[in-house]
């Protein structure tokens, strides 16, 4: 019996002025108005699909994969559909639309695919009241570069119509191959549901020596470790590699169910949220712990007793170790990057082993310029986001297996790794204090007129008394990023006030939501002597912040006492 092709309808739409990607070609907006706004989603499917020329559209191969947040299924829906209608030949799909973010990257780059789709609002509350979003991959396995981002954008702001096939459904949740044909289309449109985690398991085991991993897990000298996947996307890799691949106990992993909601905490790796985790830790049964965020390309370390390892620290460290890695042994190390903001811990392990550090603004598209051109190895952001060539995107569960790694090979706890890190290189002490949910216009004005005082000539050599300290000032600028290997120039990218001691203060907009706006300040200082490398963090900079609030009046001008989240 003949199946009836499927028909091709073209939707007549209106445009919407505020679809602007925000870096790295996603979209994050209230789930509410996903599912409110007549059109919203597919118009923004449609932008991005007609991105891609044509030429290199007409039967190529996609990737589409979700962190299991509310609305992801109906959301993968409308892409299949229109994916199919707009000429893409056929979609490599996570069963049950559950990819992360790592595993996309890596399933784009075995298969030589054009790009992928990703439906995540990465460590954003979910649900119906939280927030989604959509992400779009290019063909390097890496987030949209900002002209793909504009293009999408451009595209968007003029759009009239949008093509879908309303009566194709997909069973997400059967492997294998289906197919569908389709009116006025010469070629059945594919879709292959496959399972997430074997491709990028395969990987990982070829990077990894996995037999060390495991003596460290199963081993005469095993630690117990605690894995929280937070109720997000790593709950399949966690129990996959992690415990039935390497040998940890079932129990060692908790909150693997992918939840819509996340079970209703914010999916997001830090102190803050993390606290089942932190609370496990501090009980003294475990020598390891470790979070993720919705998506998978975020993490957390901590140690035993909760000992916590911060994001700028984490790299740094896996940095002075990539000797416990094979592949590193294999492949060399060519360079570092980091954002920024991140400190500059990762600057001092560059300078010994004597490779150029890149540091780039915030958002891991700049890195993938790096990495193609053969310049960087090993990448980081203070945010918990660490990663390497080994694909174009942050790898959480690649960072744990890393530290595992370094564990095994060092026969230390985490706590004495780092310690030792600090003796050898100094310690920077490091906060982020994050003012969020500001009003944009607010914000806005803050920045400004902090931009116009600290780049005047009369704050140049200022000095600050704060208590004891005195910081005089160095130099200040608004960062700007000369690409090394396009010469593409990335201006405003957040304030920097570097004082004569090497402490820093950065001042930056956060760009992950439209509705309001988040402020975040960093302070750094670096402490040589091993003797003072026991000071509480916020301790250490609470001169810093004392200067940066009063340069700045944040709270005299949000009517805030303080930041909404401190990591």
């Amino acid at each position: 019996m003949e199946r009836t092709p499927i028909p091709v309808l073209t939707v007549q739409t209106a445009p919407y002025e505020d679809q602007r990607p925000t870096g790295g070609g996603g979209l994050r907006r209230p789930t509410g108005l996903f599912e409110s706004q007549r059109n919203y989603l597919p118009n923004f499917v449609q932008s991005l699909l007609s991105s891609v020329d044509l030429r290199d559209r007409q039967g190529c191969t996609m990737v589409v994969g979700s962190d299991g947040r509310y609305f992801s299924k109906t959301a993968i829906e409308i892409v299949v559909q229109m994916a199919a209608a707009n000429g893409i030949g056929r979609l490599v799909i996570g069963q049950n639309g559950i990819l992360s973010t790592p595993a996309v990257s890596c399933i784009i780059r075995k298969i030589k695919a054009a790009g992928g789709i990703i439906l995540t609002a990465s460590h954003s509350p979910g649900g119906p009241g939280g927030e989604f979003g959509v992400k779009f991959e290019v063909a390097n396995g890496g987030p949209a570069p900002d002209t793909v981002s504009d293009k999408i954008y451009q595209i968007s702001k003029t759009l009239e119509e949008y093509a879908i096939c309303p009566d194709l459904r997909v069973d997400l949740s059967r492997l294998g191959r289906q197919e569908f044909d389709l009116e006025n289309k010469f070629k059945p449109f594919r879709v292959e549901i496959v399972d997430s985690v074997d491709i990028y398991l395969n990987l990982l085991r070829n990077i990894f020596d996995f037999n060390a991993i495991r003596n460290l897990l199963t081993g005469p000298n095993q630690i117990k470790i605690r894995i929280d996947a937070m109720n997000g996307v790593m709950g399949p890799y966690v129990r996959r590699i992690l415990c039935d691949e390497l040998g940890a106990p079932a129990n060692s992993a908790i909150n693997c169910i992918p939840l819509e909601d996340f079970g209703g905490q914010p999916p997001d790796p830090n102190l803050t949220y993390a606290t089942a985790l932190l609370e496990a830790m501090r009980g003294g049964e475990y020598g390891f712990g470790a979070a993720f965020d919705a998506d998978g390309d975020r993490y957390m370390i901590l140690g035993q007793n909760g000992f916590f390892v911060n994001a700028s620290d984490s790299l740094a460290i896996i940095a002075a170790n990539l000797s416990c890695i094979p592949y590193f042994c294999q492949m060399g190390v060519r360079g570092f990057g980091r954002s920024m903001p991140t400190s500059t811990a990762l600057d001092k392990v560059a300078k010994v082993m004597k490779v150029p550090v890149y540091e780039t603004p915030t958002g891991w598209r700049y890195f993938s310029n790096l990495m193609d051109s053969g310049r960087c190895s090993l990448c980081g952001e203070e945010s918990f986001g660490t990663g390497s060539d080994h694909l174009r995107e942050k790898d959480g569960l690649w960072a744990v297996l890393v530290w595992l790694s370094i564990l095994a090979a060092r026969k230390q706890s985490v706590e004495e790794i780092v310690r030792d890190h600090w003796t050898k290189f100094g310690r920077h002490y490091y906060c982020r204090f994050d003012y969020e949910a500001l009003e944009p216009r607010t914000a806005y004005f803050i920045m400004r007129d902090l931009e116009a005082l600290i780049t005047d000539k009369s704050f140049s050599h200022q000095q600050f008394a704060v208590g004891n300290n005195i910081y005089s000032v160095e130099r200040t600028d608004s960062f700007e990023y000369i690409d090394p290997v396009d010469g593409t120039v990335t201006k405003r990218q957040g304030l920097r006030i570097i004082f004569s001691d090497a402490s820093r203060l950065i001042f930056r907009m956060s760009a992950s939501s439209h509705v309001r706006a988040t402020l975040r300040i960093y302070a750094e200082s670096y402490e040589k002597d091993p003797s003072q490398h026991n000071k509480e963090p916020q301790a250490v900079l609470s001169p810093l912040i004392a200067i940066a609030l009063k340069i700045s009046q944040i709270h005299e001008r949000t009517g805030r006492k303080g930041p909404t989240v401190i990591t």
